[in-house]
């Protein structure tokens, strides 16, 4: 994998927890909305934050589909998992959430299958395809 392939996992990884952590924010800063007042929820899309969160969420779906262009979804959606980690230091460090053991255990598994994952191609060799495929290296 070249540079520019590994800077849009990092992009996928940033863009998808700091949307999160945005919107998580904005949304408990108006407090619960049900679907009963929908207008709530549309009124909410305007709060600073649910909308920076978005935009951030725009990036990640940016690049999320970038990465799939060139890579198997079973190779990308783990190679990002790593995500896991940093929303929940995110989590931690600006929202002030509690994450029991059992949650940091839950989160270290899914993210320690990242390193058995990414040791294989990034893509699948199509049959009758003598050409390499798009996301390995000559």
């Amino acid at each position: 994998m070249t540079f520019r392939k590994y800077l849009v996992l990092v992009a996928i990884i940033v863009f998808a927890s700091f949307g999160d952590i945005s919107l998580s924010h904005g949304m408990k800063h108006l407090g619960a909305i049900s679907f009963a007042h929908w207008t709530a929820l549309i009124a909410a899309v305007f709060n600073p934050w649910v909308a920076l969160g978005i935009v951030l969420l725009l990036g990640f779906l940016a690049c999320y589909l970038s990465a799939l262009s060139w890579s198997d979804l079973t190779y990308v959606l783990p190679a990002t998992s790593f995500g896991y980690v940093l929303l929940a230091l995110l989590s931690i460090g600006l929202l002030h959430e509690k994450i029991t053991l059992a949650r940091w255990i839950g989160i270290l598994l899914v993210s320690s299958g990242v390193a058995i994952v990414t040791r294989g191609p990034s893509a699948t060799p199509r049959p009758g395809s003598e050409t390499r495929a798009a996301g390995e290296e000559p």
